[in-house]
C-alpha cells in the first residue's frame, strides 16, 4: 500500500451480502499492520460515532462490516476471507467472529477482482474463513464470465429478489476426528446453567448461547423495539453473555461481539423455531447466517435448550424464524456418536454489488 490515502483513496467495493452490508477490500489495498489497518477502517466507516456521519458506515452493526479478501496459499482453497466488525460507537475493530451474510458476496467479489476465473454458467469458489479456519464452498451464477446478481431468489429481510448464492459449510477436521464436543459444544456440555438459567452453548460457525425466551419471562414473539427498550432484560442478557463467554473459552467478552445470545420459542408460523438474537447488545432485525446454523444445530439435539420447543420433522432442513421472516438452513448430524457430530451445514443467500470505486478516510 502506497500513497496518501486521504487524497488518493482506497479501492473498495460495497456489497449487500444476505441481510448485511459492508465494504470489500483486497488485502493488498490495506495496510499490512493490524493497528494501522484498524485505524484506517475506523476512519473509513466514521467510527466512533452513533451516526457514522463522517464515514460510509450505516450507523448499525449490520451495515458497519468489512471483508478482506486475498488469494489463498492453502492447497485446494481459492480465497482467504477475513471478516472484520467495525463497531459503530466505539473505536474497536474485531475479528472475533465470522459473518455468513458478508460471506455471500465473497465469491462474486473474487470473480469481479479477477482472483478466481468464472467457470461456466455456475462458478464454485472454495473459501477459507480466516477468523475460524472454517471452509465453505460458494456457488453462484456467472453467465458470460461475470457474476450475475439478478434472479428470483427471495430472502426475508431483503426487498425483492436476486440470484441465489449457495453456501455449503464443511465439517472441520477436528470434528471429523471425534472432536465435536470441543468444537460444537465449547463448554463440553449439551446444557449448562448460568445464574439459574439453562442454556446451550454452541458453535457451528458462530458462538451462540441458546436460551428459552420464557427463562426471561418473554414469549419470543416480541418486536426488536420491545426487546431493546427493556433495560432490565438487556442487563440480564449481558450478564448471562459474560458468564457464558468465559465458560466457552472466550475469556472476557465485554469488549467483543461474541458470543451472541439467541432467545428461542416455539415457531409462530410454519417454521421450526422462533428466535430473537442479541448481537451482542442490539437485537438483530433478522438473524445471522452462522448464528442460525448454530441455533439449528443445537435444537436438533435431544436435551439441548430449544429441542423441546422446536417443530422437527426428522429432516435436515430447518426454518429459523426471526423478526423479519425466516432463514432456511440445512444441518446434517451423525447421531451415532456422543455428542453428535456435524456432517455438513448449508444455506442459501443472495448478494448484490452496490458500488465499486474509491473510498476516502477521515
Amino acid at each position: 500500500m502506497s500513497g496518501d490515502v486521504r487524497y488518493d483513496g482506497i479501492r473498495a467495493m460495497q456489497m449487500r451480502g444476505g441481510t448485511s452490508k459492508g465494504l470489500y477490500f483486497l488485502a493488498g489495498d490495506l495496510p499490512a499492520g493490524q493497528a494501522e489497518r484498524d485505524d484506517l477502517l475506523l476512519r473509513v466507516m466514521g467510527s466512533p460515532d452513533p451516526r457514522q456521519i463522517d464515514g460510509v458506515g450505516g450507523a448499525h452493526p449490520l451495515t458497519s462490516k468489512v471483508a478482506v479478501v486475498a488469494p489463498s496459499a492453502a492447497a485446494c482453497i481459492d480465497i482467504d476471507y477475513l471478516f472484520l466488525q467495525v463497531m459503530v460507537d466505539k473505536p474497536i475493530v474485531t475479528d472475533k467472529q465470522n459473518c455468513g451474510n458478508i460471506l455471500a458476496g465473497i465469491g462474486p467479489f473474487a470473480v469481479e477482482r479477477g482472483l478466481v476465473p468464472a467457470r461456466g454458467d455456475q462458478t464454485s469458489v472454495r473459501i477459507r474463513m480466516v477468523n475460524t479456519d472454517g471452509i465453505v464452498t460458494a456457488t453462484f451464477p456467472t453467465p458470460g464470465g461475470r457474476p450475475r446478481y439478478d434472479g428470483d431468489t427471495a430472502i426475508d429481510g431483503v426487498p425483492g429478489t436476486a440470484a441465489a448464492v449457495v453456501l455449503d459449510f464443511e465439517a472441520s477436521p477436528a470434528e471429523g476426528q471425534g472432536g465435536a464436543a470441543a468444537s460444537v459444544f465449547p463448554t463440553g456440555n449439551v446444557t449448562d446453567v448460568f445464574g439459574g438459567i439453562p442454556v446451550t452453548c454452541v458453535d457451528n460457525g458462530m458462538p451462540v448461547v441458546v436460551v428459552a425466551a420464557a427463562s426471561f419471562g418473554k414469549t419470543g414473539q416480541e418486536s426488536v423495539a420491545e426487546l431493546e427498550g427493556d433495560d432490565e432484560l438487556n442487563k440480564r442478557v449481558q450478564e448471562l453473555r459474560l458468564e457464558a463467554g468465559k465458560a466457552m473459552g472466550l475469556g472476557d467478552v465485554s469488549g467483543t461481539t461474541v458470543p451472541k445470545v439467541s432467545l428461542v420459542a416455539p415457531p409462530a408460523r410454519d417454521g421450526t423455531i422462533t428466535t430473537r438474537t442479541f448481537i451482542p447488545v442490539r437485537v438483530h432485525e433478522s438473524i445471522g447466517v452462522l448464528g442460525a446454523v448454530s441455533v439449528g444445530t443445537a435444537i436438533m439435539i435431544p436435551g439441548a435448550v430449544g429441542h423441546d420447543l422446536a417443530v422437527l420433522d426428522g429432516g435436515s432442513r430447518l426454518s429459523v424464524e426471526h423478526p423479519s421472516g425466516a432463514l432456511q438452513v440445512e444441518v446434517e448430524l451423525d447421531t451415532s456418536v456422543a455428542p453428535p457430530r456435524v456432517i455438513r451445514s448449508g444455506v442459501v443467500r443472495t448478494a448484490r454489488k452496490l458500488f465499486d470505486g474509491l473510498v476516502f478516510p477521515r
